[in-house]
Order: structure tokens, then C-alpha cells, then sequence
């Protein structure tokens, strides 16, 4: 199906192109979201006497944008979570998770605006895209711990998941001490 997009969509096109989508895609997301209209010639004429005011809306939506990235841009959010001794979660952490802890920190973010290609599994610090308009993208960083305590140490730099593997290898060996204390006498 042939459409005209109404705004810039990542990897399909800028306001005003004329595009080929699969059907489905168009019916189900471009044009109940309205992000485009079907291409005939009634939607074209439409769309150029709309034109510029679809450009100025989505330079007035691009400038808010770009305010709200300023702030949110190299912000941090902690998100406690069971895992491990190896630091792997027993559960995950998703877009919607994330998007309540920006929430709970005042930011006003949709989960569909933040860019995660898989769940994060494993405890640690986490940089996340977030694309708050087609033209605007920012980096947030999203600390998973423990307890707050272990994400304090991760924010401060520790790596939490090498503590829980090198702490099975290294076990008091009794013996051990004596031995060196031997030596240094002798």
C-alpha cells in the first residue's frame, strides 16, 4: 500500500514522501496513529494544503523535544531487582520498567519512546536510547541492582557481578596462613 507519511519515521521516510508499506503496517499502525494517509489524489491535495501546518507542528514537537532532552539526557535511574550470586536476574527489566522509574524521577516518558532491542537480564549499568521524536534521541543510564547500597557501589564504579564469582573461588585456606607464618619464622 502506498502512503504519505505526516511526519518522519525512522527508516521509512521524511514528512511528505510518498511510500510502499506492507498492509498490514499501514493498517494497523501508520494510520490509526496518524502518521500517514493512504495515497490517493484527494489525500495528496489534502495533505499539501495541510503541509505547512504539519511542519510547524512538528518543529513546535521537535523543539519540546529537544527542551525535555536537555534534561533527561545523561540522567540516571536505579531499578532494584532479585538476582543472583553471578549477577543474572531471575526476572528481566523491559521498557515499561524503565519508563516507571523515569515516571517516579518526574520525567514524563511512554515506554514505546524508549529503545530497548532485548531486556536487560544482568545487573550493572546499562546505557538506554531514548527517542523522545523522530529527530531527537538521548542516552539515560539505568543502574540495576540488588538494594540501593549495591547500586550506590555500582554507580561509584564496582563491578558487583565479578564480586560473586571471585568470592566462590577465594575461600580461607587455614593451612595456607599457617604455612607462610612457618616460613617467616624459620
Amino acid at each position: 500500500m502506498n502512503v504519505i507519511l505526516l511526519e518522519r519515521i525512522a527508516k521509512l521516510g521524511q514528512m511528505g514522501d510518498v511510500v510502499r508499506v506492507k498492509d498490514g503496517y499501514a493498517r494497523n499502525f501508520l494510520l490509526p496513529q496518524g502518521k500517514a494517509l493512504r495515497a490517493n489524489e484527494a489525500n495528496k491535495a489534502h495533505f499539501e494544503s495541510q503541509r505547512a501546518q504539519l511542519e510547524t507542528r512538528n518543529l513546535e514537537l521537535k523543539k519540546d523535544a529537544e527542551a525535555a532532552g536537555e534534561k533527561l539526557n545523561g540522567q540516571s535511574v536505579i531499578i532494584i531487582r532479585q538476582a543472583g550470586e553471578t549477577g543474572q536476574l531471575y526476572g528481566s527489566v523491559s521498557t515499561r520498567d524503565i519508563a516507571e522509574a523515569l515516571g517516579a524521577e518526574g520525567f514524563k516518558v511512554g515506554r514505546n519512546q524508549i529503545v530497548l532491542n532485548t531486556p536487560i537480564k544482568a545487573i550493572g549499568l546499562h546505557e538506554v536510547p531514548v527517542a523522545l521524536h523522530p529527530e531527537v534521541e538521548v542516552s539515560i543510564t539505568v543502574n540495576v541492582a540488588r538494594s540501593t547500597d549495591e547500586a550506590g557501589r555500582q554507580a561509584g564504579g564496582e563491578d558487583l557481578t565479578l564480586r560473586g564469582e571471585d568470592a566462590r573461588f577465594e575461600t580461607f585456606d587455614p593451612e595456607a596462613d599457617g604455612a607462610e607464618a612457618s616460613d617467616e619464622e624459620a
